[in-house]
């Protein structure tokens, strides 16, 4: 037999030494780091507000909408590997997904002027490769290790200068989402800064004390509107907003005739969606209608996210007052189903959600009642964080309570 003693001392000793090497060539592995519950919501903030990203088939979450990720474990992380405790700021925060067909070549995270302020980064994945989406894999140049198989809950932690260049390899298949967040040591970039200054216009000055049932700010209409150019260069789109409800079986139905738009132009399209408007789903609607599409995004996204753990609440559906009719004549929205086909391949699901009975109408106001009280929630805390933020300029997270 061998000496226990004498292999763990070895066993520490090359765990030293590949910490030692780790900082040498600055990046660090860690796994598990991001729970799955984490994971979940931030692909539920993400699917329910997502634009159009930098990039071409790049989708991302603008900065309001993260304000309950709790980045400052991964900071502390970031700060302790790199030896520099409390000197650093999260300089851009990035919950970003990578469609069909995206990549990017090899690059530094530093290598433009207006982005020398950028120290290290940290990247979070919130899928996995080959189960949510296929290709997508990230290349270090040099160094090991090189190539990362992308896994949900894993962090890459690295600097965002030349000694960690790197790639990503074409998606290929379905959508692999990221959180993203980039360090610097110079206080003028500080994001929080940015954060504060957006969420003071928009709640200081409130004095109403309901919720915003749009929990996220909405951007302007021409921000889902996704292009696709494939092989052929025919340039083909649809609107986010319609193009994820329409992949999980949904559509969009306006009750107001006088409301209804002739086949147009997708500018028309686009303002139509900012109307209120019903759901349906396999010949049936819906009768709760929402202020506009993408507050009924937020709905749909919530019960996906949620419903397993709705159907134990307790509530019943005739308790809600919901009613659900027969579609025997319904007028979806006309122009965006043009490219349904566009859709389908951007947003194809490799992975089939748990058995969900949520997402029938028999049972959805249960998942509408718990989205309500689930934004009311975040709205209050919200609003009982910003004073004490704003007076020390800087951001702390959020504990959300279970909706």
């Amino acid at each position: 037999m061998g000496r226990p003693g004498r292999g763990r001392g070895n066993e520490g000793a090359v765990a030293a030494r590949m910490a030692e090497t780790e900082r040498e060539r600055g990046r660090l592995i860690l796994r598990d780091f991001v729970s799955p519950d984490l994971c979940k919501e931030l692909e539920f903030i993400h699917k329910s507000c997502g634009t159009i990203g930098y990039r071409d088939n790049v989708l991302s979450t603008t900065l309001p909408h993260l304000i309950a990720t709790g980045c400052e474990r991964l900071k502390e992380k970031v700060e302790e590997f790199f030896g520099c405790e409390y000197e650093l700021f999260i300089e851009f925060t990035g919950l970003i997904s990578w469609t069909t067909g995206s990549r990017i070549g090899w690059h530094s995270d530093d290598n433009r002027p207006y982005l020398k302020q950028r120290h290290f980064a940290a990247v979070c994945y919130l899928n996995t490769c080959n189960k949510d989406f296929m290709g997508g894999i990230f290349h270090f140049q040099e160094g090991e290790p090189n190539n990362i198989l992308p896994t949900a809950g894993t962090v890459v932690i690295y600097t965002a200068d030349v000694r960690n260049i790197h790639c990503v390899d074409e998606i290929t298949n379905g959508e692999r989402l990221t959180l993203t967040l980039w360090f610097t040591r110079d206080s003028s970039h500080d994001e929080d800064a940015k954060i504060l200054d957006l969420l003071s216009q928009r709640y200081l000055s409130c004095h109403d004390d309901v919720p915003d049932p749009r929990l996220p700010v909405p951007a302007s209409s021409n921000m889902y509107w996704f292009s696709f150019v494939p092989e052929s260069s025919k340039k083909l789109g649809f609107d986010i907003r319609w193009a994820r409800v329409y992949i999980l079986g949904y559509n969009f139905y306006f009750n107001d005739r006088n409301s209804s738009i002739k086949l147009g132009s997708s500018d028309e399209v686009l303002e139509l969606l900012n109307m209120p408007l019903l759901l349906i789903k396999d010949g049936y609607i819906l009768e709760r209608q929402f202020s506009n599409s993408l507050q009924a995004l937020q709905v749909v996204q919530f019960c996906l996210w949620r419903g397993p753990h709705l159907q134990g609440s307790g509530l019943q559906f005739s308790e809600l007052g919901i009613e659900v009719k027969s579609g025997a004549s319904v007028e979806c929205c006309p122009v965006i189903m043009s490219d349904q086909e566009v859709a389908e391949k951007i947003f194809v699901q490799l992975s089939s959600p748990d058995e969900d009975p949520i997402l029938n109408f028999a049972s959805f106001g249960i998942g509408i009642a718990a989205w309500e009280t689930y934004v009311h929630t975040l709205h209050t805390q919200l609003l009982d964080s910003l004073p004490l933020w704003s007076a020390y300029g800087t951001i702390s997270p959020l504990t959300l309570r279970e909706s």
